[in-house]
């Protein structure tokens, strides 16, 4: 007893160092000994430039091969740098922008200079993570030499397969967008997920002075939990109650598409054209990973963030429950009530049907004195639509809970016995028929809407008297002979129809053609 008290109060101290969400459960005393009580959780907040995959596009576009000569816009005509990609102390390749740097020596990915002007310098930077983010803080990308003067950021919530706008940049936003320039804090509570424009952050004000371009998360967080984030209950239950408020938040990609160098507060000078490229230090993304609010870690693991699953759930972002918890449909965590939330545990409730998603009706057969389901869907059956229905067999790939657990047999209905398989999705034929389907047939069989034996072939049912076998399906006999086998002349016995003698058969030839009609009853006249 002392030795769970003592652990009760080391989880109430831990549970008390921690913030917001960030516990999944506790151990607590109740009249019956201690339980464990289940909250919504999230992972803590973390920079996710460290796990960040980036490319850059289009090939070519990184400076350094061949190397080239380029100016800054503080002295446009001094222009004695260089960048070498066959040198490690010229280079600026694509990772510099995720880098710890060291000893105050900045590091930064660079572009090939505006050299083929008036051809536009465009540029895009991919970031992808393979899961599912959610922003907790100001996103903030450091140019070196000048900030662009036209610029997207775009996100993507379905892994790269489409994109969404997330904010545009630029020197003048009518000129460049047709939209009228706006900044977050003009955002009201209604339309604090709406895409602005904003030209914040791409007048020429010295590259010295100000480097950074921001995605504003505080600023709309700011708008439902106060300026200084002291109400965060505010914030998540907005988050709750705002249709595509925490969305709005979660990305698996970002992409920057670079339209427009810094010009440096005048218009392009063609006579020199090698102060004009973009240059990349830093990218910060502080996010955490999206867990449905069922874990309170995300872990790296073979490479990729994992939430470590709480509440009966599973998969990279806890996004279903775990097999043989499915007493009722998975659901996300919420934040509400504050301040502990409610965990939406997937729960499997001994004496309670499992459907394994099929149904979602149970009824109680009181002379069985059981539970089943009802109306199985997806081509199951059973007491817990565990079952294939008849003309269905197994998916062995798929787990009983998939929607495509059963696979039609399509059995051919002239191959086979009946339209039911075995629990590989083989089907019954009849005979003379087979494969899986019954769809074709053994050896001295033909098909004809179903298997018929041969009527002739080329080694046991010789056609006679100069016929031909046509198809194993009859034998094509001369004028003068008839019969399954061509084995009956038409004329009269021991002429051929011009009256001439016909050649005798051997006794033996005849007797295996009489042998070979007795013992194929079934042949298709």
């Amino acid at each position: 007893m002392l030795l769970q008290a003592v652990l009760l109060l080391l989880l109430r101290c831990l549970a008390s160092t921690l913030g917001q969400y960030e516990l999944c459960k506790s151990l607590v005393s109740t009249d019956e000994g201690s339980v464990w009580e289940h909250y919504a959780c999230q992972p803590k907040a973390a920079s996710m430039k460290d796990y960040m995959r980036i490319k850059v596009d289009p090939p070519g576009i990184t400076c350094g091969n061949p190397p080239e000569r380029f100016c800054t816009l503080e002295n446009p005509y001094l222009c004695s740098d260089e960048c070498d990609a066959s040198n490690p102390d010229l280079a600026h390749p694509p990772q510099l922008m995720q880098d710890r740097e060291r000893h105050g020596l900045i590091t930064y990915w660079q572009t090939v200079t505006w050299r083929r002007h008036p051809e536009p310098l465009l540029a895009n930077i991919t970031l992808s993570w393979n899961k599912s983010l959610e922003l907790t803080d100001d996103l903030q990308i450091t140019f070196e030499y000048g900030r662009p003067t036209i610029m997207v950021l775009d996100k993507s919530m379905d892994h790269g397969r489409s994109w969404q706008p997330y904010q545009f940049y630029a020197d003048d936003c009518l000129d460049a967008f047709n939209m009228p320039p706006k900044k977050v804090r003009d955002l009201s509570p209604a339309n604090i997920t709406r895409v602005i424009c904003t030209e914040q952050y791409s007048r020429w004000v010295g590259s010295k002075n100000e480097k950074n371009v921001k995605f504003e998360v505080r600023a709309r967080f700011a708008v439902f939990a106060g300026p200084r984030l002291q109400n965060m209950d505010g914030l998540y239950t907005r988050m709750e109650s705002m249709k595509g408020l925490r969305d709005f938040f979660t990305f698996t990609n970002l992409r920057l598409r670079l339209l427009r160098p810094a010009l440096g507060g005048t218009y392009v000078q063609r006579d020199n054209l090698l102060k004009y490229f973009y240059a990349i230090s830093n990218i910060d993304v502080p996010a955490r990973c999206k867990c449905n609010l069922h874990a309170s870690q995300c872990l790296l693991i073979d490479g990729n963030l994992q939430c470590q699953c709480e509440h009966n759930t599973t998969g990279q972002d806890c996004q279903r429950c775990k097999k043989g918890f499915k007493a009722k449909s998975w659901k996300a965590g919420s934040y509400l009530p504050a301040p502990n939330g409610t965990p939406n545990t997937c729960t499997y409730l001994p004496g309670h049907c499992e459907c394994y998603g099929h149904s979602n009706r149970c009824s109680y057969i009181d002379y069985l004195n059981i539970v089943t389901c009802v109306s199985c869907k997806h081509n199951t059956r059973g007491q817990n639509c565990q079952h294939c229905r008849l003309g269905y067999f197994r998916n062995a790939s798929a787990e009983l809970d998939d929607e495509s657990v059963c696979i039609e047999c399509n059995c051919n209905q002239m191959g086979s016995v009946h339209d039911r398989c075995n629990g590989t999705g083989f089907c019954q034929c009849k005979d003379g028929a087979t494969g899986a389907k019954c769809d074709d047939c053994v050896s001295g069989y033909f098909w004809k809407q179903g298997c018929y034996p041969n009527v002739c072939d080329e080694e046991m049912l010789l056609c006679q008297n100069g016929g031909t076998c046509y198809q194993n399906q009859k034998c094509i006999c001369p004028p003068e002979f008839k019969g399954v086998l061509c084995q009956q002349s038409r004329c009269e016995a021991g002429k051929d129809c011009n009256g001439a003698p016909t050649p005798r058969r051997s006794a033996a030839a005849l007797l295996g053609a009489c042998l070979i009609l007795l013992l194929r009853p079934n042949i298709v006249y």
